[in-house]
């Protein structure tokens, strides 16, 4: 708790990062790390078609009792083609947590003291990558009704990364990350609910990306060192999950989508990459989650 204060009163801030040692292999394919479908941008014609044919295929099977809620009535007489969010449309921001991770990369990896620390055991062979793949790194509990239509993030990674060529050659150094975030809710426990994106039912959450990653490169020179601090914000598009997206990208019903704002959620941050030609890369990433 006392890091996530520090990083609510300045997380621009160059804080002191203590470091973990929980050791996990990146998840790979073809160079490319693995990531979600974003509910944080609209939905492609393909997205819409595979939830249409998800909801097909549906087997009547027994479910839990409906929250029979129903999404707020539109504050403003405004239509999709003018604004495309109507449900959120004039509605006030709602400041619904904040929550923090913290990442190394580094050889000789301490033992932990907070359950919010993470490391990867650096591989030290010259040129070598090291993958890093850590799930529920940060997490943030709402309560039902917490939101109206839509959770939305800021994103902010403060990033110290060390570059060193121990080559007699030049090289490239390459450092790059991409968050994504599990969403759990009640109502993606149906059976019935099939994840377009697996083919198989959601068993209670869904994995989505996020409009945040981010690639760096250095040209190093042989015996070159050198350490770079960046710090920036993401903000989401069209949200994280929204009902638009419950029903156009996942194949909820609009009743579907209305219960799982009724009900309480859980939001996750989970954290992949890589690195090559760097010593150390020590990462903190805050992310707060808002609503309507």
């Amino acid at each position: 708790m006392q890091r996530k204060h520090a990083l609510a009163l300045g997380l621009a801030a160059a804080a002191t990062v203590s470091i973990a040692a929980f050791a996990q292999k990146a998840d790979l394919r073809g160079n490319e790390l693995v990531r979600g479908r974003s509910a944080d941008l609209t939905a492609t014609p393909k997205q819409r078609l595979l939830s249409q044919r998800a909801s097909t295929v549906r087997k009547p099977v027994a479910r839990r009792a409906p929250v029979m809620a129903r999404l707020a009535d539109p504050i403003y007489p405004v239509t999709e083609d003018e604004v495309y969010d109507t449900e959120s449309f004039g509605r006030y921001v709602k400041w619904l947590g904040l929550t923090s991770s913290y990442i190394n990369v580094m050889s000789g990896c301490p033992k932990p003291t907070t359950p919010d620390e993470f490391c990867q055991e650096l591989n030290v062979t010259p040129g070598a990558t090291t993958g890093f793949n850590f799930t529920d790194t940060a997490r943030i509990k709402l309560p039902k009704g917490a939101s109206n239509s839509i959770l939305c993030y800021w994103f902010s990674p403060v990033l110290t990364v060390t570059y060193s060529n121990a080559t007699a050659s030049r090289v490239i150094g390459r450092f790059r990350y991409t968050p994504t975030l599990t969403i759990e809710n009640p109502v993606l426990a149906d059976p019935s609910l099939i994840d377009p994106t697996t083919g198989a039912p959601f068993g209670g959450q869904l994995l989505t990306s996020m409009t945040s990653s981010e690639s760096f490169q250095e040209s190093l020179e042989p015996g070159v060192t050198l350490t770079e601090r960046t710090r920036d914000s993401t903000v989401c598009i069209a949200g994280f999950i929204s009902h638009k997206a419950l029903i156009n990208n996942y194949g909820l019903t609009p009743a579907q989508a209305d219960d799982f704002f009724a009900s309480p959620t859980t939001v996750r941050l989970n954290v992949s990459g890589s690195v090559q030609h760097v010593s150390n890369a020590s990462m903190i990433f805050g992310l707060r989650v808002m609503g309507d």
